[in-house]
């Protein structure tokens, strides 16, 4: 199966965009900006604990 481009770059270019909205907006300011910093950055990490978790223990062995 042929997979075009935004496939296969559309999540890690959305994750992306959601660091780079957290680590702004963790630099302007306190109040609201803390909260979207806390979600747009808590968004990939949970994502990738999500991920990571859903491994089988024979794949996290071959590493």
């Amino acid at each position: 199966m042929i997979r075009t481009p935004s496939q296969i770059w559309g999540a890690p270019i959305v994750l992306g965009i959601l660091t780079t909205i957290g680590l702004i907006s963790a630099l302007l300011g306190d109040g609201i900006w803390d909260a979207v910093s806390a979600v747009a950055l808590g968004i990939p990490c949970l994502l990738g604990f999500w991920f990571g978790m859903r491994r089988t223990p024979a794949q996290r062995s071959a590493l």
